[in-house]
C-alpha cells in the first residue's frame, strides 16, 4: 500500500507546471534573473577548466587565509595572500564586463592599504563589508547560473531504442519509459499479470537502453553504475520473477523499491535544475 501511494506522485503518466519567471505568495516574491551571457565562455564546455567556478574558490579561499592571518597578526603571510585576492577579485570585471561597475573597488584599495600598514581590525572589518557585496550577487545569481551552466542540458541527449534503433529526444523517451513503469503498477492492482509482464519487458528494455545515455555526461563506469548498475538492475529482475510468480502485493512492493532507487533518485540528483533551466531558458 505504501509503495502503491508512492507511486502516485513520483511516477505520474503526466505532469504539467505552468511556471513564470516570478513565484510570489502572500509573503514574498522572488525574481529570477538570468547572469551576463558572458559568463557562459567561462564554464564547460565553452571552457575546459570551469574557470569561472576556479576564480570563485580562490577567492573563497584568498577571504579565509586573510582573516586568519589577520587574527593571527602574521602580516607577511597576510601580505601574500591580500595580492593573490586583489588579482582575482579584479579579473571579475575581465571575466564579466558587465559586472564590472559592480565590484566594490574602493574597499578591495582601503583593504590593500590596511594589510600594508598592520591594521589587522581595519582589514576584518573591510572583509566583512566586502563579503556582504560577494553574498549580494550570490543571492541573485549563484542558483540560476547553477541551474544554466552546472547543471546537464537534457535537450541535447539522444537515446537510441534498443528494438527500432530510432534516436529519441530525452523527453519523449522518458515519457515512455514512465508509462511503462505506471502499466506495470495498474496491471498488478487489477491482477493482470500477463499485461505486466509485457510492461517489464518495456521498461527492462528501456532501462538498458537510459544506461548508454548516460555516457553522455558521465565518463567513468562507476558514474554511470550508480543509478543502473548491478545493484538496482537485480532489483528490476526480482520484479520480474514476482509478476511470473503473480504475487502482486510484493510486486508492487518491489515496483516501488525500483521507483526509489532509480527514478525517485535520478529525478533528485538532475530533475530539479534540469526543470529549473528548461524555465529560465525561455
Amino acid at each position: 500500500m505504501y509503495y502503491s501511494k508512492l507511486l502516485k506522485f513520483i511516477l505520474p503518466l503526466s505532469v504539467t507546471i505552468g511556471l513564470s519567471p516570478t513565484f510570489a505568495d502572500e509573503d514574498r516574491e522572488v525574481n529570477m534573473d538570468k547572469p551576463p551571457s558572458s559568463i557562459e565562455q567561462w564554464y564547460k564546455p565553452a571552457n575546459k577548466r570551469q574557470a569561472w567556478l576556479h576564480t570563485m574558490f580562490r577567492l573563497r579561499r584568498e577571504m579565509q587565509a586573510m582573516g586568519e592571518y589577520a587574527a593571527f597578526g602574521d602580516k607577511e603571510r597576510l601580505l601574500r595572500w591580500s595580492e593573490k585576492f586583489v588579482k582575482d577579485y579584479r579579473s571579475i570585471g575581465e571575466m564579466v564586463p558587465e559586472w564590472a561597475d559592480e565590484l566594490e573597488v574602493e574597499l578591495v584599495e582601503r583593504l590593500q592599504a590596511a594589510v600594508k600598514s598592520g591594521d589587522f581590525a581595519g582589514v576584518g572589518a573591510l572583509q566583512t563589508k566586502i563579503g556582504k557585496s560577494c553574498n549580494g550577487c550570490h543571492k541573485e545569481y549563484r542558483a540560476v547560473t547553477a541551474a544554466l551552466y552546472r547543471g546537464g542540458n537534457f535537450d541535447e541527449v539522444v537515446v537510441e531504442d534498443g528494438e527500432t534503433m530510432e534516436e529519441l529526444k530525452y523527453k519523449k523517451f522518458m515519457g515512455g519509459l514512465i508509462s511503462a513503469v505506471n502499466r506495470i503498477n495498474i496491471a498488478l492492482v487489477d491482477g493482470r499479470f500477463e499485461a505486466a509482464e509485457a510492461a517489464h519487458g518495456q521498461m527492462s528494455r528501456r532501462l538498458d537502453d537510459l544506461a548508454t545515455s548516460c555516457g553522455t555526461c558521465h565518463k567513468t563506469e562507476r558514474q554511470r553504475d550508480y543509478l543502473l548498475g548491478e545493484e538496482n538492475m537485480a532489483k528490476v529482475q526480482k520484479l520480474g520473477e514476482l509478476i511470473k510468480a503473480k504475487d502482486g502485493k510484493e510486486g508492487q512492493r518491489a515496483l516501488g523499491s525500483v521507483a526509489v532507487s532509480i527514478c525517485a533518485t535520478c529525478h533528485g540528483i538532475h530533475r530539479t535544475l534540469a526543470d529549473l533551466r528548461g524555465f529560465i531558458d525561455k
